[in-house]
């Protein structure tokens, strides 16, 4: 399954690569004129894409590879985590506000993870933060559930998504290098 999922979230970011490329070449654009606009795209999604509690939308890091393979990686990555940062604050909210509605006992691992962020905090944030595969939105409910500050949790947050996009970004971008000539994006 997991490949599978990796399998699609590269077609759909080469996909928008080629894109991309075919509407600067079709009309006859500048690659700079896109700036803004990719930006602001690459924050409104990744925000929208964290803000939903416990649906695992890969699109943002389509995206996020997507601009990055045509402007600044490290940027696009500091957009995509402090979008993605304050898109958790709904599940840390969800959380707080719900303690123990928000989630039942029953889904496999909540105990592990509310005695991991009871006993570690802020490490137990950032490294939940930081792995790719796990659903982040359960750390910002078991977070809220243990009424760990806000900032607590923000920091960390950040902190963990900042350098896992950062590798996906560059991901994306050394793709494209290892494709084969015919299937090189436009111009």
């Amino acid at each position: 399954m997991l490949t599978l999922y990796g399998a699609g979230l590269i077609g759909l970011s080469v996909g928008l690569v080629y894109l991309l490329q075919y509407l600067i070449v079709h009309f006859n654009i500048s690659s700079g004129e896109f700036v803004p606009g990719a930006y602001s795209a690459v924050f409104i999604i990744s925000f929208l894409c964290n803000a939903s509690i416990l649906v695992p939308v890969a699109l943002h890091i389509s995206i996020m590879m997507t601009a990055a393979s045509q402007w600044d990686p490290i940027l696009v990555a500091f957009i995509a985590s402090a979008a993605g940062t304050l898109g958790e604050i709904s599940s840390y909210y969800a959380g707080y506000l719900g303690k123990r509605i928000a989630i039942t006992k029953d889904i496999p691992g909540y105990n592990r993870f509310v005695d991991w962020v009871k006993r570690y905090g802020v490490l137990a944030i950032f490294l939940f933060s930081l792995q790719p595969i796990l659903p982040f939105d359960i750390a910002g409910l078991t977070a809220g559930v243990s009424r760990l500050p806000l900032w607590k949790f923000l920091l960390p947050c950040w902190a963990g998504k900042f350098p896992k996009y950062i590798v996906f970004c560059y991901f994306g971008v050394g793709l494209l290098h290892f494709l084969p000539l015919w299937f090189q994006p436009l111009g």
